[in-house]
């Protein structure tokens, strides 16, 4: 004899089980960024790149697991999604420091922890995940990806972000690159930054920094996009992580306004990397 409320349906698997019914099918993206403790504006930088995305009518969370990050709520061990919080209108932030370690695999994978992450928030298109490249390592040891190294204008920062792309492509294999740059509009390195470090990625790492884009720290958070950061945001949504056509040879063109160690027929050898 069944109690008068038990029911055929299968009762829900926990507070987010609606919501992944709901959202079952959605193309979904994960934007891998490096973490650089010479940078500044790093939190304007991942602001910036909510507030863009999410103008764009794309629901968005943002995973903060650096190592300058904040620590995790003591509930993120139970259930994640009991720790993500709303910030902006279709924007919301998991503080995640150290998060990733606690699921790597015997094989040193930690991609578990991204499955999670989506799980808990299935609502989210969008999940910008903040980490070290150490860490980002682990995360995306079998997953196609770009990743976005993130740079100011002085040469500590790009130092750090060359040795953010090193690791990764000597640990998974990862050999295209974007570049976010944390700077005014009108700085006068930020084209010489950008080529210096696009030469050092090709010319050491034989791999490609494929676009690079200013963040002004001092931008609204309602400001639109510069076309090169629109241009970059859209290539890294077009990336499909479950191919692996991230990995592919990327052919050597260049797309309108990209530095000029991009242009086909450029002498990459003749580039005196400024940071070095």
């Amino acid at each position: 004899m069944r109690d008068f409320y038990a029911t055929s349906a299968p009762m829900p698997l926990d507070q987010a089980d609606g919501l992944r019914r709901l959202f079952a099918g959605r193309r979904r993206h994960v934007l891998p960024l490096a973490a650089n403790p010479h940078v500044a504006f790093g939190g304007v930088v991942l602001d910036r790149l909510a507030a863009v995305l999410a103008s764009q009518g794309r629901e968005v969370l943002v995973v903060d697991a650096a190592s300058s990050s904040p620590l995790p709520h003591e509930l993120a061990q139970v259930e994640l999604a009991a720790c993500i919080e709303s910030i902006a209108p279709r924007v919301a932030y998991l503080p995640a420091r150290g998060l990733p370690m606690t699921y790597v695999d015997t094989r040193g994978s930690a991609g578990g922890f991204i499955d999670a992450v989506q799980l808990a928030a299935p609502q989210a298109e969008v999940v910008l995940l903040h980490a070290d490249a150490s860490d980002l390592a682990r995360l995306f040891k079998r997953r196609a990806a770009r990743p976005l190294l993130i740079g100011a204008d002085h040469p500590e920062s790009i130092k750090h972000a060359y040795a953010s792309a090193k690791l990764l492509a000597q640990r998974c294999g990862l050999m295209t690159f974007d570049l976010l740059l944390a700077a005014p509009p009108q700085s006068p390195r930020a084209a010489r930054i950008a080529a210096s470090l696009g030469g050092c990625v090709e010319n050491f790492l034989g791999a490609v920094l494929r676009h690079s884009a200013l963040v002004d720290p001092a931008a609204g958070s309602e400001d639109p996009a510069s076309p090169a950061l629109a241009r970059l945001l859209a290539e890294q949504l077009a990336l499909d992580d479950t191919t692996g056509a991230a990995r592919r040879p990327v052919a050597a063109t260049a797309p309108h306004g990209m530095p000029a160690w991009q242009t086909p027929g450029t002498d990459t050898n003749k580039i005196r990397p400024a940071f070095l």
